[in-house]
């Protein structure tokens, strides 16, 4: 079984986002950038289940720049076997992104898509729920714990409730949460290793041939108003008082 892993490359987590002086976007010249958090941690659970004896090959994709590919090697240089990269040199919202990963599923049929629930710069969560249904597969999202056999695949979901356990039968599309893993540290030798690795680049036109391209037309970005300075209070009957005062008691 081959599985195939969705990546995006993203401004590092621990970077203080800016927005451009035109307000046209993330400033992102001189940023560091990282695979995604979520995704790393489709990686490390893809990654696992090979290393289980479950899957034979782990393919990772991305859609994005030529620069992509430096997130693309980070990704096997922790263990993937290939990567694929679809250039686009303009932004891709959900559905334009999952119509082009859809060319690809149909193209390597894997038994199981991982990618992370949401990306950390648009939070949109909508591409894995939109992939699996253009692929017409059954779905698990917000994962948190995974056990994948030859034909189906046993999720537990973290929902509103509490969690969620649903059996979905393979191929099937895989959205992780945050408790499904920690990913592992990729050491100097793997990355000198995954230079060697093949990774494939496809124009962005070569997949969505036919789309129609009615996506959002984003036309501003602004900075959050800046948070109020916090109150310190003496006591409690303080902090009682001043929330009266607010009308929030």
């Amino acid at each position: 079984m081959k599985i195939l892993v969705a990546i995006k490359r993203v401004v590092d987590f621990n970077v203080r986002v800016q927005v451009k002086p035109d307000g046209s976007g993330v400033a992102t010249d001189g940023v560091k950038m990282s695979i995604n958090p979520f995704d790393e941690i489709a990686i490390e659970e893809a990654l696992r289940i090979k290393e289980s004896g479950v899957a034979k090959e782990v393919i990772v994709a991305t859609i994005g720049a030529n620069n992509a590919q430096q997130q693309l090697r980070t990704a096997l240089a922790m263990g993937a076997d290939r990567a694929i990269l679809v250039e686009s040199n303009s932004e891709i919202q959900p559905l334009k992104a999952a119509t082009s990963l859809l060319s690809i599923v149909e193209k390597e049929q894997p038994g199981l898509v991982i990618m992370g629930k949401q990306a950390i710069d648009d939070d949109n969560n909508q591409t894995p729920q939109m992939l699996a249904t253009l692929w017409k597969r059954p779905q698990a999202t917000f994962v948190s714990k995974l056990k994948v056999n030859d034909t189906t695949a046993m999720a537990t979901r973290e929902v509103d409730a509490g969690l969620e356990t649903i059996e979905v039968t393979l191929p099937a599309v895989i959205s992780t949460d945050l408790r499904l893993n920690e990913p592992r540290f990729v050491k100097l030798p793997d990355i000198m290793k995954a230079k060697r690795k093949p990774l494939d680049i496809i124009s962005i036109d070569d997949t969505v041939a036919g789309f129609d391209d009615k996506e959002l037309d984003v036309q501003l970005f602004e900075s959050p108003m800046p948070r109020e300075k916090g109150v310190m209070v003496e006591s409690v009957d303080d902090l009682v008082s001043m929330l009266k005062e607010k009308g929030l008691v």
